[in-house]
């Protein structure tokens, strides 16, 4: 079981972000389940992910902060993520490959930042995708 029910990220709008996370999330088989006023949440079978106007008005992200992981089902998932990324205004802040420096064998994942600031990894590996 997770012990993650969802995670959000602040967007200055959610067109903009929209246009970012709906390429991203569709290369690791994940898609937008609703939109509406202020917020987009995503995922594959329930929301796990959320766009969000930040509540208070103030600045949409807490700069290198804010980390977040997305799984990604292969090697090949993450590649097209991080193209995804790239191809939709995120900037790059890793190319995907072997991470020899994590604790667990086998990973493979590349990080970007988004066109708001907030530090997006995509990781594949052989517990993750279970």
């Amino acid at each position: 079981m997770s012990i993650v029910d969802h995670l959000s990220v602040g967007v200055p709008s959610i067109e903009a972000g929209r246009k970012f996370y709906d390429a991203v999330m569709e290369a690791i088989g994940a898609n937008c389940l609703a939109a509406g006023d202020g917020f987009a949440a995503y995922g594959t079978t329930r929301v796990e992910f959320l766009l969000l106007l930040p509540f208070d008005g103030g600045a949409p992200t807490g700069g290198n902060g804010t980390h977040i992981g997305l799984v990604a089902p292969s090697q090949a998932a993450v590649d097209a993520a991080y193209n995804a990324a790239l191809a939709n205004g995120g900037s790059d802040e890793g190319a995907p490959g072997p991470r020899e420096a994590y604790p667990i064998p086998n990973v493979y994942t590349g990080y970007v930042r988004d066109p708001f600031g907030n530090k997006i990894e995509v990781i594949h590996n052989g517990f993750a995708a279970q």
